[in-house]
């Protein structure tokens, strides 16, 4: 069930980043590399003790909390759910 929510979260991050809000390149390119990196961690479904991941959602969320709360929000879910799952 958490690897679904998760899977749910990240689709509303992606069709959030669709509406083209005002990040640069680099920002956007960083985003989905963290996408993928969830994608992949789900794919492998079994609990890690790895927190490169979450930590890089966590790295995220405070560069983006100031002017993008929509994904900052988004992001703290998809933390959020990957604690759930033991990761």
């Amino acid at each position: 069930m958490p690897a679904r929510e998760l899977q749910e979260q990240l689709d509303s991050l992606r069709e959030q980043l669709d509406r083209n809000p005002p990040l640069s390149l680099e920002e956007r390119d960083h985003l989905h590399e963290l996408m993928q990196q969830i994608e992949a961690q789900i794919k492998l479904e079994e609990a890690t003790q790895d927190n490169n991941v979450v930590d890089g959602v966590n790295l995220a969320i405070e560069r983006f909390e100031a002017d993008h709360p929509d994904l900052t929000a988004t992001l703290r879910s998809i933390v959020n759910s990957l604690h759930s799952m033991g990761i």
